[in-house]
């Protein structure tokens, strides 16, 4: 089976703001991840979900991605359904739930301040996502969620951003590979009324009928 890049290293320091946001989270919360989060899945899914970013109490805590904040339960609920996995999301990555045909990874590996990665640091952090995409050799279909997640992907592929603008349910093809985005699955923008639990049930299913 194929094996992905390992990724930034646990003390990776290639962004000065990011790493040195992670030393004071290890200091508040020293039984907690606190480390770049490496992708969750099988290597070999022909189904790729792209992030923004782990979450201060998500995925930088429990080290998966999307696992512990809000954004995960509307995830891991909706790939539940349309059987990209298997058994039960606790908002725990000890929960033995398992992705089918299917790999999440973050455009950015490293939990930013307030949520928001600066232009260098996503720049940075795409080489990360630039192996991960070349050695996920099965892929078929890449959903991007939010304009910072798509953007990463279009830039990691090589497009021009003004021939590929964000839009939700938006669908382009990049080098073979089917690139679908959806407006990001925050607590924001379900609370807004942004993003619906419907439409995002609609842009997953639509990448299911694709695969």
């Amino acid at each position: 089976m194929p094996k992905t890049d390992d990724g930034p290293a646990a003390d990776c320091r290639l962004c000065p703001r990011l790493a040195d946001f992670r030393d004071e989270n290890k200091r508040q919360f020293p039984d907690k991840f606190n480390a770049p989060v490496p992708g969750f899945g099988p290597v070999d899914a022909r189904f790729v979900v792209i992030g923004l970013a782990p979450g201060l109490r998500g995925a930088n805590f429990t080290g998966r991605p999307f696992t512990g904040d809000y954004a995960g339960d509307l995830l891991y609920a909706t790939l539940l359904k349309y059987g990209f996995a298997t058994g039960e999301y606790k908002a725990d990555p000890n929960d033995g739930l398992q992705l089918v045909d299917c790999r999440i990874v973050n455009a950015v590996r490293c939990v930013p301040p307030q949520n928001k990665p600066v232009g260098a640091e996503i720049n940075t952090c795409r080489q990360f996502l630039v192996s991960e995409l070349a050695a996920l050799s099965n892929k078929k279909v890449i959903l991007a969620l939010g304009k910072i997640a798509h953007d990463s992907v279009v830039r990691a592929f090589g497009g021009k951003l003004s021939a590929t603008p964000f839009g939700h349910a938006t669908e382009y093809e990049l080098g073979g590979v089917r690139l679908v985005s959806s407006y990001h699955c925050s607590r924001y923008n379900t609370n807004t009324g942004r993003l619906t639990e419907t439409m995002f049930q609609d842009v997953v299913q639509f990448c299911k009928h694709m695969i």
